[in-house]
């Protein structure tokens, strides 16, 4: 089929829910080709993700008797066209590694995103944003200057219609404005010794205090620093032998494969909230 979406909601649960989507992608030609579904026993609620083909009805037709079945249900829901890739801006400071992944992941075919600008309170990556022909936008941040930078960078994130921001170790704190209109479309990347490691040189903390473990976090930006919903995490074991430099590496590595799940899952609209958690259809 021509016409492919992604339709993912969530309700109360009851029994005949599956059906009754199955059913009406089905009275509409639909042809379903991926679908998950979860009960969530601690809140009653149901979500579901359901990709499917479909050529009978127009998109907007589609969504208008969406509304209508849904209603019903109280259900709530959203409705992708999957031909479209997520139009995607990157934030960066010095840290370029997952800067650096993510744009090789994009460039490879290997994320349905695309990269339509990068923005950063410093220099260090015109180069190669200008390597991927990206635009690069330089946006200094201080004390004096905080809110009218943060002005820029929205306006430059709703000019290039991005569905999703990438704080690909941008090391700035997001004013509470700034998160609450980017709620749901803001993914943030950080190393898991929070917060035990805090503030500057974290590796070097952890490696005076002989950590087993090195991790990395993404999350979707919330007011509260560093405590949005969670949508991937994952560990590298490290022993008495690794140098601070060898904790460095692994951390990035582990940062980078992190942000980058996170990522595909996100525009892949495999990710749905669930209060302070996230359900996640991988």
């Amino acid at each position: 089929m021509k016409n492919a979406y992604v339709l993912t909601l969530s309700c109360a649960d009851r029994p005949g829910i599956v059906h009754a989507v199955s059913g009406f992608l089905l009275e509409r030609g639909g042809n379903i080709e991926e679908a998950a579904q979860y009960n969530d026993p601690a809140t009653g609620l149901f979500f579901m993700r359901v990709q499917f083909g479909c050529d009978q009805v127009a998109g907007d037709d589609l969504r208008a008797q969406l509304a209508l079945f849904a209603e019903p249900f109280g259900m709530a829901w959203k409705l992708h066209a999957t031909r479209q890739a997520m139009r995607t801006v990157i934030m960066v400071s010095r840290e370029g590694h997952c800067l650096n992944d993510l744009l090789f992941r994009w460039k490879s075919g290997l994320l349905p995103v695309e990269i339509t600008a990068i923005v950063s309170n410093h220099r260090d990556f015109y180069q190669l944003a200008a390597s991927y022909n990206v635009p690069f936008h330089h946006i200094p941040v201080t004390a004096d200057t905080k809110a009218h930078a943060e002005a820029r960078q929205y306006e430059i994130i709703e000019s290039e219609r991005a569905e999703l921001v990438v704080l690909a170790r941008y090391m700035q704190v997001l004013s509470d404005g700034l998160c609450r209109k980017l709620a749901g479309r803001a993914i943030n990347i950080h190393h898991s010794f929070l917060p035990s490691f805090k503030g500057a040189k974290p590796y070097y903390q952890a490696h005076d205090r002989g950590v087993k473990l090195i991790g990395a976090t993404a999350h979707y930006v919330t007011a509260d620093l560093d405590e949005g919903p969670i949508i991937e995490q994952d560990v590298a074991r490290v022993d008495h032998a690794h140098t601070v430099e060898h904790l460095t590496a692994i951390g990035r590595d582990t940062e980078s494969q992190v942000l980058a799940r996170a990522v595909k899952w996100h525009s892949e609209h495999r990710v749905l909230l669930d209060g302070h958690k996230t359900v996640v259809f991988k």
